[in-house]
């Protein structure tokens, strides 16, 4: 199953100490229950470089299905029992992108027998933002693909999608997302254990794009992360 052709990338700052409550909360009560109106809960993640930073993926199959999904999930009875408790652990939740694969090949590719490493051994997840002033066309994927990819790869980071901002206007204007922005943003999968120090500050580097740095995310996946090759995925 590759997804999606909608991807959001939602990164929010929460309140001191609030983040393990907020990724019980959501471990327990939003997987299922936004899935089950029509997301596809892609992975959830702690940030490892910012403790008050709870970073999440979902993905739709196209704008007009993401409209009819949030849509019964917001005015939904899950999110009416818990909106207060979920909203009092955060300090913002606007810093969104909404995404659709560079290439179709580039979606996530969430199917196990398409995962290489052990659903028991932990992986951690990068993600790679490069904001561009200017749409991103397919000549600048390929150069992605060309001086990036490998990179990564000579860094024993796997690709697991490569995504371009969706520019099509947001329909849902209840949850704002980034519109002014354009970007290419990839995801990839290290295997545990921890890389020796200053590794990170390299592929920093190694992952610059002309003269477009990258923004790096250095994630671990909570324990129901299907992004992250998680044991306890499974779903009700």
């Amino acid at each position: 199953m590759r997804c999606c052709a909608v991807v959001e990338l939602r990164q929010y700052t929460l309140r001191p100490g609030k983040r393990d409550a907020l990724i019980d909360l959501f471990d327990e009560h939003f997987v299922e229950s936004q899935e089950a109106v029509g997301m596809t809960i892609i992975g959830q993640f702690r940030d490892r470089l910012r403790s008050d930073r709870f970073v999440w993926l979902r993905g739709f199959p196209d704008m007009e299905a993401r409209h009819a999904a949030l849509q019964a999930f917001y005015d939904g009875p899950v999110w009416a029992a818990y909106a207060a408790v979920a909203n009092d652990t955060m300090l913002a939740w606007d810093e969104v992108l909404l995404l659709k694969p560079a290439r179709p090949e580039t979606a996530f590719d969430l199917r196990p027998d398409a995962w290489t490493a052990s659903h028991e051994r932990p992986a951690t997840v990068l993600a790679g933002i490069h904001r561009m002033g200017v749409s991103i066309d397919a000549e600048f994927v390929t150069r992605f693909e060309r001086e990036v990819a490998p990179a990564l790869e000579a860094n024993e980071v796997r690709i697991e999608g490569v995504f371009v901002t969706e520019t099509a206007p947001n329909t849902f204007a209840r949850l704002p997302v980034r519109e002014g922005e354009r970007v290419l943003a990839w995801f990839g999968t290290v295997d545990e254990p921890a890389h020796p120090t200053g590794w990170l500050e390299r592929l920093d580097l190694a992952a610059t794009l002309g003269d477009r740095p990258v923004s790096l995310l250095y994630l671990d996946p909570t324990a129901r992360s299907a992004l992250g090759r998680r044991p306890s995925t499974t779903r009700a």
